[in-house]
């Protein structure tokens, strides 16, 4: 009986080896599945704009119904400006725009991350575009907003001899990382979620109705405390920033309780770009973790070097995300001192190169010598 019992247990041993080989052989395979599919090994190159992936495929007529449409001009295109840009240009300025790598019908790098470098370098790559000289000794202004402020800042303290004069409007660099919330940090920037499941939620996110950011702005301070329970009194999400770029939380109850039709154009921008634009969610969230947001302390040190009167700061009176107390306690310093600089605050929120564009081009025309 002993040789037969035997024979059992070798076929109930082999039979349990069988069983955990295939779980251990499923569990590997789902883990690389699943990894596979969450965090993606490799990423394209670059990720084609709409003026690639969809224009082309419009009529004239679907053309001519697009909230930011493409007028086509020789080497360029003519698109609907801020209340700055125009009237610079109507003064005689040669004013030049573009739309940031993944943003409008700017392509998106897919493999670089968004810093200061890959900014650093669209600038140049847009002032060679042209036909005009833009470049040489003191050979361009730059104006720049929120992450465009940013942006031309450290552009600014790269080639400081090409800027002869330099205007930040709201512009991020030094913003305070205790103003951002620690959790929206830690969602953006740990690599805790996959990066294909963040990608979907924040592009969930940004397609949410301006209504219910416009509504959240007014809410009771009991309401807006328990909401930001999580984040901390005066904390911002990072969403919540950008939301700020066209939703003025300061408008005052009841006469804003409706979107205005600027907000309106920028939801419906926002939605097309995300409808598409493959590559806006990747853009925005690399530039989350890249882009010259915070902590650019050294490069507005090298802006104090720059000629008297040449820089210029504009910040809104209620700006919740650009404060403009810790600016002042924080970036003025930097820059040179009030003696170094031009510092205006000017009415509106962080949005006010387009709610209270005229007085911030009082404040342009001002330190130009320009004004009448």
């Amino acid at each position: 009986m002993e040789p037969v019992s035997k024979c059992f247990d070798g076929a109930a041993a082999s039979g349990a080896t069988s069983v955990i080989a295939t779980t251990v052989l499923a569990t590997i395979t789902l883990l690389s599945l699943t990894r596979y599919a969450l965090w993606p090994s490799s990423k394209p190159k670059v990720i084609p704009g709409p003026l690639t992936t969809y224009v082309p495929k419009l009529s004239q007529d679907e053309l001519k119904k697009l909230t930011y449409h493409p007028d086509y001009y020789p080497g360029a295109r003519n698109v609907a400006t801020p209340d700055i840009a125009r009237p610079l240009a109507e003064k005689g300025c040669r004013v030049m725009l573009f739309d940031l790598f993944g943003r409008g019908y700017s392509d998106a790098p897919g493999d670089l991350e968004y810093d200061t470098r890959l900014w650093v370098t669209q600038i140049l790559l847009v002032l060679a575009s042209s036909k005009l000289p833009w470049t040489g000794e003191n050979g361009l202004h730059v104006v720049g907003y929120s992450l465009g402020g940013g942006i031309a800042a450290n552009f600014a303290a790269t080639f400081p001899h090409m800027v002869e004069t330099l205007i930040l409007l709201a512009p991020a660099g030094v913003i305070r990382p205790e103003n951002i919330g620690r959790a929206s940090r830690l969602i953006f920037t740990s690599g805790i979620i996959p990066e294909r499941l963040l990608g979907r939620l924040t592009k969930w996110r940004l397609k949410q109705p301006i209504d219910k950011a416009v509504s959240k702005k007014r809410k009771p301070s009991a309401v807006r405390g328990l909401e930001k329970s999580l984040e901390g009194e005066g904390k911002e999400s990072f969403i919540d920033a950008a939301e700020q770029e066209a939703v003025d939380p300061n408008e005052e109850w009841p006469a804003a309780l409706e979107p205005t039709p600027f907000e309106r154009t920028v939801e419906s921008v926002v939605h097309w770009t995300l409808d598409h634009h493959e590559g806006f969610v990747p853009a925005f969230m690399s530039t989350i973790r890249f882009a010259p947001l915070m902590d650019q302390h050294d490069y507005w040190r090298q802006l104090a070097r720059r000629k008297p009167g040449t820089t210029a700061v504009l910040l809104g009176r209620h700006d919740q995300l650009i404060q403009k107390d810790d600016y002042v306690e924080d970036a003025l310093p930097l820059l040179g001192g009030e003696a170094n600089v031009f510092w205006r605050v000017v009415p509106g929120a962080h949005n006010f190169p387009f709610t209270n564009g005229p007085e911030a081009l009082e404040c342009i025309y001002e330190f130009w010598g320009m004004k009448e």
